[in-house]
């Protein structure tokens, strides 16, 4: 029996219920991304554009179009290339590569996208620059982390996902959302998955600072934590360290949130196998590996530093063997798609998304 519409009466409920049908028929999937993800837009800036295709994947959207060039007196332009009216926009920009112009480059996106009605803006900054200025320390210091957060509410962001902030108060420079994910859960299964001896380990802070941390993991893994305390003369560079803690027969894990010029970590390697650790890793959330890292790397006693990928790491692989990445865009994609249908994002803080 056909779906012919009887004399006298109007075809358009049969059309409809055509149309049904032809839905229903569709594969289970895509009807499933329409009905879960209309009006959203995700843009790349130049920083890391591999984290934003992975991200759109992992969506199963296709990136936006955007096009980013620089004048011949070097300043940034950006065109959006599609419609974001109404639209629920995301833009993936990493702090690292060339800061300046990175940062600039997102700004001036944000600005755009808003200029041009979109209904929110959010910012995917995985690793937050300037976040090292965050206090004054010193006479005459600015706090360059509260200027960007500054920065990034002009130019319109409506809100910003990032990753293990150096200093979680960053968080109250802001009068918008912001959610700061931790790459805590993938580090927990890293170390389960690649680390045999993990049940006879010590993690270990590098400082001071990075103790509530370590302490988190330790509890986690179930298993003993030690400190390095370091004193400072000047930046990047360490005049002395004491370890508070045992790390005699056992393997040590050191853990931080940033490497930049890695003096700290090859350092603490150095002490932890003085003190009679049987292996040493390193485990970072955001490599920077500025200057001499990576040769420093190759001549300190690590097994393997671990990074995640909120920066890019193909160059840093290619340099040095010890250096191994974890790929946190499930982290990223699965906070994109919670904030845009308004659920809670706390489960990203205690699990790594399947």
């Amino acid at each position: 029996m056909t779906d012919q519409p009887m004399p006298g009466l109007s075809s358009e409920p049969l059309r409809a219920k055509s149309l049904l049908r032809a839905n229903l028929e569709k594969p289970h999937s895509d009807v499933h991304l329409q009905s879960r993800m209309p009006n959203i837009k995700v843009f790349s800036g130049t920083s890391h554009p591999d984290l934003a295709q992975r991200i759109v994947d992992r969506l199963g959207i296709d990136l936006g179009k955007v096009v980013t060039k620089k004048f011949s007196n070097l300043e940034t332009c950006v065109e959006i290339g599609e419609s974001v009216r109404g639209e629920d926009v995301y833009i993936v920009q990493s702090g690292c590569g060339e800061i300046n112009d990175n940062l600039m480059e997102l700004l001036i996106m944000i600005n755009a996208c808003k200029i041009a009605s979109a209904s929110r803006v959010t910012a995917v900054i995985p690793c937050f620059p300037y976040a090292r200025q965050d206090k004054k320390d010193k006479s005459r210091a600015p706090i360059s982390a509260k200027l960007v957060a500054n920065m990034l509410s002009v130019a319109g962001a409506d809100h910003i996902i990032t990753m293990d902030l150096h200093a979680s108060q960053i968080q109250g420079f802001f009068d918008i959302p912001v959610d700061n994910l931790y790459a805590e859960p993938a580090v927990l299964k890293w170390i389960k998955e690649n680390i045999v001896e993990w049940r006879n380990c010590v993690v270990v802070s590098p400082d001071a600072g990075g103790a509530k941390r370590v302490t988190s993991i330790a509890d986690r893994l179930n298993v003993e934590f030690a400190l390095i305390h370091k004193e400072r003369k000047k930046a990047n560079e360490v005049a002395s360290m004491v370890l508070v803690g045992d790390v005699k027969d056992k393997v040590a894990i050191l853990v931080d949130d940033m490497a930049d010029t890695c003096g700290t970590i090859c350092h603490a390697a150095e002490k932890l196998t003085e003190a009679g650790a049987t292996k040493v890793y390193a485990i970072l959330t955001h490599g920077i590996f500025s200057g001499p890292a990576i040769s420093r790397i190759n001549n300190a006693c690590f097994e393997a530093v671990v990074v995640t990928n909120t920066i890019p790491q193909d160059g840093h692989m290619k340099d040095s063997s010890k250096v191994q990445c974890i790929d946190v865009s499930m982290m990223f994609a699965e906070a994109v798609r919670r904030t845009h249908n308004g659920e809670s994002v706390s489960y990203l803080f205690s699990n790594v998304p399947y």
